[in-house]
């Protein structure tokens, strides 16, 4: 069997036997559920509540505040008690809709439609009513993804299962347990779509995965399940779009520039469930795990429950856990409070009864090509971290710096423990951040 792959990458431990083999529990939500205004990339969305409203669980509580932005849902029905700024899992404070959850969970109606019947342009107003955005992490409006400027030259529609991130099992258990409205997502999605075919991309490490998508897909001519050989940034869009259709593509390029659109498992799931349920996305699956916590696993979370709330119901943690992530250990972030919603992109919390890498002492570089091999951006990691250190913007543009894709690969590899994802990160954001303002 071929297993698809691309140039670079790296083979760090990946830790999913502590949740994945784990059935997905359902975790019942707070009492005070938390709404980020900002659950996407783009505009904030704006309430359309006020505080003393009543409100049903599925109702729309916020709009898009833009083209690019989102529409959000209330998970529970209760009341409106405020509207205020509130601390994130990033650190920073949002505007948030606080709803008093009363426990009732009384639901608006959902507009249920067969996708045939639906013209191109009603699934796509479904999907931007039911506020789906990119699940992966991104939160990118899937609306505005499946809308690009020429769908005619789109010929790639990829649903990535790679999950390569280590720990995380989530989309895993989504596979696993609602793979057959996976597909039902994927075939909506590519109804859009007259020339496309689907590809769903799952790493050869989750081989249970393959053959249930397999057996699920047998005599689709329009769906291939492309097993994919497991290498850490796998999952990465630009490293998915290489090694399942040869094609490259840069910072300054969307993917519907090489003719594809990529979408995480979960997003392509809560598709299925905007479009032919009318059901708004209101909840994920979220992996805790590490090992920080008594009980890893995999849980139904409405949007707005606490991470505080996923740590109990798993049997709390070991001791006192040094480190807690959003994410993934190699993309995701540090988080200072677990007393934070869960958000539209939060896919795990991991704890960690020990911070190794603040244990790290750096040393000089050895010159040893290791960081080089493993990039899969194939750039000099080494070299642009000397530049970013210095400041030298010039010299980390020539050097091709914007292009690195902050997978943490060289850092992970590094035997003088240089922090060269982080050095590169803060120049090219810097960068970027004035290019924004000279517009």
């Amino acid at each position: 069997m071929r297993k698809f792959t691309f140039k670079g990458g790296i083979h760090p431990f990946d830790g999913k036997d502590l949740s994945k083999d784990f059935e997905t529990k359902t975790l019942e939500p707070d009492k005070l559920m938390v709404y980020p205004l900002s659950q996407h990339i783009g505009a904030p969305a704006k309430p359309v509540v006020a505080v003393g409203d009543q409100v049903l669980a599925g109702q729309l509580i916020a709009e898009a505040g833009g083209f690019i932005s989102a529409n959000i849902h209330a998970s529970v029905s209760g009341t409106v008690k405020a509207i205020e700024a509130r601390t994130l899992a990033t650190g920073g404070k949002c505007n948030s809709i606080i709803i008093e959850n009363d426990e009732q969970y009384t639901s608006v109606e959902f507009d249920a439609k067969d996708p045939a019947t639906l013209s191109k342009e009603e699934i796509i107003e479904r999907v931007k009513a039911a506020g789906v955005v990119g699940m992966g992490g991104a939160g990118f409006p899937t609306n505005v993804k499946l809308s690009p400027k020429d769908p005619s030259k789109i010929d790639t529609i990829i649903v990535n299962g790679a999950e390569c991130e280590p720990y995380l099992t989530s989309d895993y258990r989504r596979l696993l347990e609602d793979g057959e409205e996976v597909v039902k997502g994927l075939k909506i999605i590519l109804s859009l779509f007259d020339g496309a075919k689907g590809y769903i991309g799952i790493e050869d490490n989750k081989p249970e995965a393959i053959k249930h998508m397999q057996e699920l897909t047998a005599g689709e001519d329009r769906i291939e399940v492309c097993p994919l050989k497991t290498k850490y940034p796998q999952g990465g869009e630009r490293s998915m779009i290489n090694a399942i259709t040869g094609r490259t593509l840069n910072s300054s390029m969307l993917p519907a520039d090489v003719g594809a659109i990529v979408d995480n498992v979960d997003t392509v799931y809560a598709v299925y469930k905007a479009v032919a349920e009318g059901r708004p996305l209101t909840e994920r699956i979220v992996t805790i795990t590490g090992d920080g916590v008594n009980n890893p696993g995999n849980y139904r979370v409405k949007l707005g429950t606490s991470f505080k709330k996923l740590i109990e119901v798993s049997g709390g943690i070991k001791g006192e856990p040094e480190k807690y992530i959003s994410g993934g250990p190699m993309m995701g972030f540090a988080m200072y409070s677990i007393d934070v919603p869960i958000v539209k992109g939060s896919s795990s919390l991991l704890v960690f009864d020990h911070d190794d890498v603040a244990d790290e002492e750096t040393t000089a570089c050895i010159n040893c090509g290791r960081c080089v091999n493993g990039c899969p951006s194939r750039l000099l990691p080494q070299t642009l971290a000397n530049l970013a250190e210095r400041g030298d913007k010039e010299g980390f543009a020539k050097m091709h710096g914007l292009e690195c894709v902050e997978c943490g690969s060289c850092s992970y590899v590094c035997p003088a423990k240089r922090q060269l994802t982080q050095s590169i990160k803060s120049l090219r954001r810097q960068i970027l951040a004035d290019r924004r303002n000279k517009k």
